[in-house]
């Protein structure tokens, strides 16, 4: 996927319909937390339990998205960066329930799974639609997409590990779907950071650029 350099759309940062998406996302990621990490706590499931960390992390994500929000390409290059690193623990903790999982030898309740995978998505398609227009841009922007799009490819996992532990009778697709969150997560925030690091880069030489210029008059 295409990246935007960020001094290219500080627009769409200071426009209130997106702040207005921001906040949908944010309560909308919020409430599915709770709801998941609870039905992933009874269900016994690794994928829903992970799916819910994913809700908590894009939640944050949105919080820092909205806090920089109209600052320049530096703050949102920072923070940026910090929503990288937050992401990529995701990921870490998500790989440890994994495994322990796996060789706790637990076993999820695939109905469970099912319905509360289903109101996932759906939450996760809303607010996709949401942020369609906005998924062009700098790091900050970028991320916000990045996260809601692997929201929704994480929730169509989580179906798929419902019916694969309903028909197996084993919790392998379940886990199976638990090292794919942990994956996403990785991956996500080291394509976020390496957007991030150069806008920084850039953010700098302008500062570095503006003062020689004012130096010399």
């Amino acid at each position: 996927m295409a990246c935007c350099c960020g001094s290219s759309s500080p627009s769409p940062h200071a426009a209130p319909r997106y702040r207005r998406v921001l906040w949908i996302a944010l309560v909308v990621n919020a409430g599915m937390f709770g709801v998941e990490m609870l039905a992933g706590m009874k269900a016994d499931s690794t994928s829903l339990m992970a799916d819910s960390l994913d809700f908590l992390g894009d939640a944050a994500n949105y919080a820092i998205s909205l806090g920089v929000l109209g600052m320049g390409l530096l703050w949102r290059a920072r923070a940026s960066l910090v929503k990288a690193a937050t992401l990529a623990g995701f990921g870490v903790v998500v790989l440890g329930v994994t495994l322990h999982n796996l060789f706790a030898g637990s076993y999820p309740d695939a109905p469970t799974m099912g319905a509360v995978g289903v109101l996932a998505l759906l939450a996760n398609l809303a607010v996709l639609l949401l942020l369609m227009r906005y998924r062009e841009g700098d790091s900050n922007m970028r991320s916000v997409w990045i996260c809601t799009r692997n929201d929704v490819i994480g929730n169509g996992a989580v179906l798929l590990a419902a019916l694969g532990v309903f028909g197996s009778g084993t919790a392998l697709p379940d886990l199976i779907v638990g090292g794919i969150f942990a994956f996403l997560s990785l991956s996500g925030g080291w394509k976020i950071a390496r957007q991030a690091r150069g806008e920084l880069r850039e953010a700098r030489d302008a500062e570095r650029l503006g003062t020689t210029a004012t130096e010399s008059r």
